[in-house]
C-alpha cells in the first residue's frame, strides 16, 4: 500500500532541494512601514498596501462602528441573507468610482476572476490570456471548459493571431492591468482594438492599479482613458491600495446581473463582513480626497529608480510601486533576501512557480508611508547584499 505522506514528502523534499520551498513569516504588528516580524523590528518593503490605508485611523474607526452595528460575520451568502446595506452602498460607490453602470462584490480577487470566467465562458468558447497573468485568471481559463490559449507576455501580434484564427461562439481576452510580479502595464488600447476587431470581450484585472494609476486613482482604465465600451469587464481587489479586503467586478447592468445569476464563486460563498464593506467605503473616500498619497508615491518610485541607477542596481522596467530586482538564480535570491532581513529590511524573494524558471527576483514594493531616507537605507543595503552574494 502506498503511503500518502511519503508521496507528499517526496514532493516537499524536491521543492526544498530546488530552493523553492516557501516559509511563512509571522507579522506581529499592523501593516505599515515599521513592522514587527517574528519578534524583530523591520522596515517593510513587501506589502501591497500602496497608499498606507490598511492601518489608517479613519478606516479602522469605520470598521469598528460597523462591527458594533452589524456584528462580525455576514452570516450567509449575498443571495440568502448576507447582503447588507453596507454591501449595497459600497457596490453603488464602486460603480460610480469606476464610471460603470453597476458593480458586484466578491469575497476575494481569486473568486472574482474564476467566477467571471466560469460564468461567461464554456464549451465551444475561446479564452485568450497573457502567460504572466495572475494565477486566478489562469485558473479561471483552465476551469471554464472553453478552449484556453495563452500568449507570450505582451505579445500583441500573438493576441491577434489567436483571436482571428478561432471561431469560438464567445471570445474573451483577459489580462492583468498591472502585472503583479513585473510591475509593467498591459497595452490596453492595443488589446481593446484587437478585441473589437475580433468580436471579443476584454477583461482586465486591475488589482494593482486601482488607487495608484490615473490622475484620480481610478486605475489603468483612467490611465489609458478607457470607458465601458472599450473595457467592458473590470475587476479590482480591495486588499491592496484600498487597504481592506475583498474584490469587485464593475461593468454593465447585463454583466452584473449575469454574475449574480451564474457566478458560482459569488452564489455559493459567504458574503464579506459588513464591517469590511464599511471600512472600504471610508478608504474609497480617502483615495478621492487625499491625492497627496499618489503624488508622494510617484515621487518615491522615481527616487528609488534614480538611486538604483546610481548604485548600478538593475531593475526591471516598471512605472508602478512594484520594483523588481531580477536575480535569476533561486538560491541567490533567497540569500539576498536573508541578507536584507538581517539588515532590517523585509522584501519579497519571489521564485518559480510564481515567476518563470530563471527569473527569480526581489519584489520590492513602495508605499506612500515610506520616506526617502528609508528608501536610501534599503538601496544601500541592497547594493551590499548583491555584491556579498555575487548576484550583481
Amino acid at each position: 500500500m502506498v503511503n500518502p505522506d511519503a508521496v507528499l514528502q517526496l514532493a516537499l523534499d524536491t521543492r526544498q532541494h530546488e530552493s523553492r520551498y516557501r516559509h511563512r513569516k509571522t507579522l506581529q504588528s499592523p501593516q505599515g512601514v515599521e513592522v514587527l516580524v517574528d519578534g524583530k523590528k523591520r522596515l517593510g518593503f513587501s506589502s501591497n498596501d500602496y497608499l498606507g490605508l490598511a492601518n489608517h485611523s479613519a478606516v479602522i474607526s469605520a470598521f469598528q462602528q460597523a462591527a458594533n452595528q452589524y456584528g462580525v460575520g455576514s452570516g450567509a451568502s449575498h443571495l440568502v441573507s448576507g447582503h447588507s446595506a453596507e454591501h449595497q452602498a459600497l457596490e453603488e460607490e464602486l460603480a460610480a468610482f469606476t464610471g460603470r453602470s453597476r458593480a458586484i462584490l466578491f469575497s476575494t480577487g481569486y473568486m472574482a476572476n474564476v467566477g467571471v470566467i466560469r460564468a461567461l465562458m464554456g464549451q465551444g468558447d475561446l479564452v485568450v490570456q497573457d502567460r504572466l497573468n495572475h494565477a486566478s485568471l489562469l485558473d479561471g481559463g483552465f476551469l471554464c471548459r472553453a478552449q484556453f490559449e495563452r500568449y507570450s507576455h505582451t505579445d500583441i501580434d500573438a493576441v491577434q493571431a489567436l483571436l482571428a484564427g478561432n471561431s469560438g461562439q464567445r471570445k474573451l481576452l483577459a489580462t492583468d492591468g498591472v502585472f503583479s510580479m513585473d510591475g509593467d502595464l498591459a497595452d490596453l488600447p492595443a488589446l481593446a482594438d484587437i478585441a473589437d476587431q475580433n468580436n471579443a470581450w476584454l477583461m482586465v484585472d486591475d488589482a494593482h492599479g486601482f488607487g495608484v494609476l490615473g490622475k484620480t486613482g481610478r486605475g489603468i482604465a483612467e490611465h489609458f482613458t478607457m470607458d465601458i465600451d472599450r473595457l467592458p469587464i473590470l475587476v479590482g481587489t480591495l486588499g491592496k491600495a484600498f487597504g481592506t479586503f475583498g474584490a469587485f467586478v464593475a461593468g454593465s447592468e447585463a454583466l452584473i446581473e449575469s454574475l449574480i445569476q451564474f457566478a458560482r464563486t459569488y452564489i455559493y460563498t459567504t458574503a464579506l463582513p459588513p464591517a469590511v464593506a464599511a471600512a472600504t467605503r471610508t478608504a474609497l473616500t480617502l483615495i478621492d480626497s487625499e491625492s497627496w498619497r499618489r503624488e508622494k508615491l510617484l515621487g518615491l518610485i522615481a527616487h528609488f529608480q534614480q538611486g538604483a541607477a546610481a548604485r548600478d542596481i538593475r531593475l526591471m522596467a516598471s512605472p508602478t510601486p512594484i520594483q523588481p530586482v531580477l536575480i535569476g538564480d533561486d538560491e541567490k535570491v533567497i540569500k539576498v533576501g536573508e541578507y536584507l532581513l538581517d539588515a532590517g529590511f523585509w522584501t519579497g524573494a519571489i521564485r518559480p512557480p510564481t515567476v518563470p524558471v530563471g527569473s527569480a527576483r526581489l519584489r520590492i514594493t513602495l508605499t506612500a508611508e515610506h520616506t526617502k531616507e528609508q528608501v536610501n537605507g534599503l538601496l544601500d543595503a541592497l547594493e551590499k547584499a548583491l555584491k556579498t552574494v555575487g548576484a550583481t
